[in-house]
């Protein structure tokens, strides 16, 4: 968190409150964060777009490697804007989003019209593995505050998963209409590409080529692979079990509890795991949701997947 943005939530926890309700203060910090986004997007070479919990973190690691091993960097920093930029100027500056707070900022909301001067790399997973992640990350890792700060269900709530992924706040509905947002947005966009964690999961190597390819990066094949193989899950895995990380990370590599699995950044990383976690019944109201509300662009409804 930037020292602006810690400065006015220092102000408002001392006498700000006196003088704000809930919802006024949640604005406030809205809109300062909205105007901190708008300022690294101005200044980004490309932005690089998901809803929470859709794999961003892992692809964020291995393209943080990559740098780090195409030019002789020798910590391990994890991607923060510019701070790989300022290493080496070769490395691009990448504004890493989830798209929350800018249009607080601007106006534009859901337009998504902030980017259109900007190339934009969107990662997407399946609605409903995200909603299954997201729920896990309310539950055991989301602080209360950040529930308030973006409108997911009240610290506290008794939810069943199935009500969490069916309902608005962090499930499926949710997910739906912001990658259908994106979806319209693309080709307004100077440029794009959409990659899809399935894919990224399936064939890691060569998905992360197309990624780095780009972002303007030139092909170096065993950087690709290092990359991948620092990644895995395995040993994302294990260096969030013994509390290794990497600078910059703050606690986005760390358990919330160690005794927990549920609490981990790095849960299961199953593709289709969704399937799993509900009756059958339930299933067919998460899948009949995504085949009449998704657009086809991402392929995820049962008749493009079938196809």
């Amino acid at each position: 968190m930037s020292e602006l943005l810690l400065s006015v939530r220092r102000n408002l926890e001392r006498g700000g409150a006196l003088l704000l309700s809930d919802g006024q203060r949640v604005r406030l910090e809205r809109w300062v964060r909205g105007g901190l986004e708008a300022r690294r997007l101005r200044y980004a070479d490309a932005a690089v777009v998901s809803f929470g919990k859709a794999g961003r973190t892992w692809l964020r690691v291995m393209l943080s490697h990559f740098y780090r091993e195409r030019y002789g960097i020798a910590e391990p920093v994890l991607f923060e804007f510019d701070n790989l930029h300022r290493l080496h100027r070769a490395i691009p500056k990448l504004f890493f989003t989830h798209d929350n707070y800018l249009g607080d900022w601007t106006g534009n909301g859901r337009s998504k019209a902030d980017y259109y001067p900007r190339p934009v790399l969107f990662l997407a997973r399946h609605p409903a593995d995200t909603a299954v992640s997201q729920y896990h990350q309310w539950a055991h890792r989301m602080r209360p505050h950040k529930k308030l700060l973006n409108q997911y269900p009240p610290h506290g709530a008794s939810l069943s998963l199935f009500e969490f992924v069916m309902g608005d706040g962090g499930g499926v509905p949710r997910i739906v209409r912001f990658m259908n947002d994106w979806a319209k947005a693309f080709p307004q966009t100077l440029r794009h590409q959409v990659v899809r964690y399935e894919d990224l999961r399936a064939e890691t190597a060569a998905t992360l080529a197309s990624v780095l390819a780009f972002l303007g990066a030139q092909a170096d094949l065993d950087a690709v692979q290092s990359a991948v193989d620092f990644a895995s899950f395995e040993r994302m895995k294990a260096r969030e079990a013994t509390g290794e990380t990497m600078a910059g990370a703050g606690d986005r590599l760390t358990a919330a509890d160690p005794h927990n699995p549920n609490s981990f950044k790095t849960r299961r990383a199953k593709v289709a795991g969704y399937r799993d976690d509900f009756s059958e019944e339930e299933l067919e109201t998460i899948d009949r949701y995504i085949d009449e509300h998704l657009h086809p662009l991402f392929a995820y409804g049962r008749a493009t997947e079938t196809a």
